[in-house]
């Protein structure tokens, strides 16, 4: 290398800094929005999402789970009446049901880190995950996406006052693992679907 270009370099030599500058360790973490960290992180997890823009489409989508999986014809688990609507138009079951092959609930919140749903006892009774039929339908909506599992346990604070529920919990894995880890010890991998409705 010449004198002149140890002197003052080349162009691409500023070029190489620049970017030496991007990457560097002591730079800040570009913030990655909440319900695309939320997205990432939940497909990672196994989990199948369905996105809708209005509550026609949530009715739509719900009547391709029940086709893809053929659930017509069975009993599902509910626990909330505000969801009985999407039962009863698809003639399913959900009456002190025996064998459900589904669960169908809504949620807390959506936590983006983790990409898990935040369960109280206000969806699932005091079922522990475990207790819970293998396949699991959600409805949730955008506003629900919180980036932590403490911003969702402070927004149940906030929105229960003073009653507030018990068996909160986090369901995180949605498929088996392939090999014995020890991270999913203790934790049922649910098949789970996620109907989540734009509201903002």
């Amino acid at each position: 290398m010449s004198l002149f270009r140890k002197i003052f370099g080349t162009p691409n030599d500023a070029s190489n800094e620049d970017k030496n500058m991007e990457t560097s360790p002591f730079l800040p973490e570009k913030e990655i929005p909440a319900d695309e960290l939320f997205t990432h992180n939940f497909r990672k997890n196994g989990g199948k999402f369905l996105y809708c823009d209005n509550l026609t489409e949530v009715h739509d989508q719900f009547l391709n789970i029940l086709e893809e999986n053929d659930w017509f014809e069975c009993e599902a688990l509910c626990f909330e009446p505000k969801l009985y609507s999407l039962l009863d138009e698809n003639k399913l079951e959900y009456n002190k049901p025996s064998k459900p092959l589904f669960l169908l609930a809504s949620c807390e919140n959506l936590i983006a880190d983790e990409g898990s749903i935040l369960f109280s006892s206000n969806q699932i009774k005091q079922n522990k995950p475990n207790e819970l039929p293998p396949n699991i339908v959600i409805f949730a909506t955008t506003s629900q996406i919180l980036n932590s599992k403490s911003d969702g346990l402070r927004e149940i604070k906030k929105k229960y006052d003073r009653e507030y529920p018990t068996n909160i919990t986090t369901i995180k894995y949605f498929e088996k693992a392939k090999e014995e880890d020890f991270l999913h010890y203790g934790s049922a991998a649910k098949n789970l679907y996620l109907l989540l409705l734009e509201d903002m």
